[in-house]
């Protein structure tokens, strides 16, 4: 499994950084599920935001947590952007089509790690967590993605 680590320090960084990877999946030929884990306040939301921008959405991006999934089309592709805070059964993952969306498109899901074993091979799990200074801490454990091109996405940091 490949890891790397970013840190970011202010907002713009974790939503600059979060452009760049949505950059990437939108030239991504292949499904890919962008799996988002941290504490209440972390940055998942930020960090989806940047996603969605970067992979060109011009919209308002707000976390799904009431509507548990956003769509965003562009240019014919989809992004898919859940947030499972709410849902507590496995059961409802299939009420919401997750499974199609995340096994066949590309995706970010929020608080990830509620349903770890519902989530596709091609997922890329990142953890957000809170420093004492305040800098968020980002790693990234993927088996999909090389190292030399997850050093690509932070190189703008």
């Amino acid at each position: 499994m490949n890891t790397i680590q970013y840190t970011t320090y202010c907002v713009e960084e974790t939503l600059a950084l979060g452009r760049s990877l949505g950059r990437f999946m939108k030239t991504y030929e292949s499904p890919i599920c962008i799996a988002l884990d941290g504490t209440l306040g972390a940055g998942k939301t930020h960090f989806s935001q940047g996603i969605a921008k970067g992979f060109g959405v011009t919209e308002e991006v707000t976390s799904p947590t009431f509507a548990l999934m956003n769509t965003y089309e562009v240019d014919g592709s989809n992004l898919y952007h859940f947030d499972l805070y709410r849902m507590d059964l496995v059961e409802e993952l299939e009420t919401i089509g997750f499974y199609e969306y995340t096994e066949e498109t590309k995706s970010v899901v929020e608080w990830a790690s509620k349903f770890e074993e519902e989530l596709p091979d091609t997922t890329v799990w990142i953890t957000i967590d809170v420093n004492a200074d305040g800098s968020r801490q980002f790693t990234v454990r993927t088996d999909i993605l090389s190292e030399e091109t997850l050093q690509r996405i932070g190189e703008n940091l």
